[in-house]
């Protein structure tokens, strides 16, 4: 059961999920929004996982960030 990090659009939290299946809804624990943002994991860098934004920015920087300047990214 992998735990996920995301962080909130709506009031900005950042929270940890534990994940049974990938097509499982994550909703923020403190506002309630259904759409947070799953964060870079240092662990998902240490194995090789193929990081995929479940958001659709359409920026020039991250996969679903609009900067085009990745230090702003959190």
């Amino acid at each position: 059961m992998p735990i996920y990090e995301y962080n909130c659009r709506n009031c900005g939290d950042d929270f940890e999920c534990i994940v049974f299946r990938t097509d499982e809804p994550v909703e923020c624990p403190k506002c309630g929004d259904k759409h947070p943002i799953k964060k870079m994991s240092s662990f998902g860098f240490s194995v090789g996982h193929n990081f995929k934004s479940s958001s659709s920015g359409g920026g020039s920087g991250c996969s679903g960030c609009s900067s085009s300047n990745c230090s702003s990214c959190s």
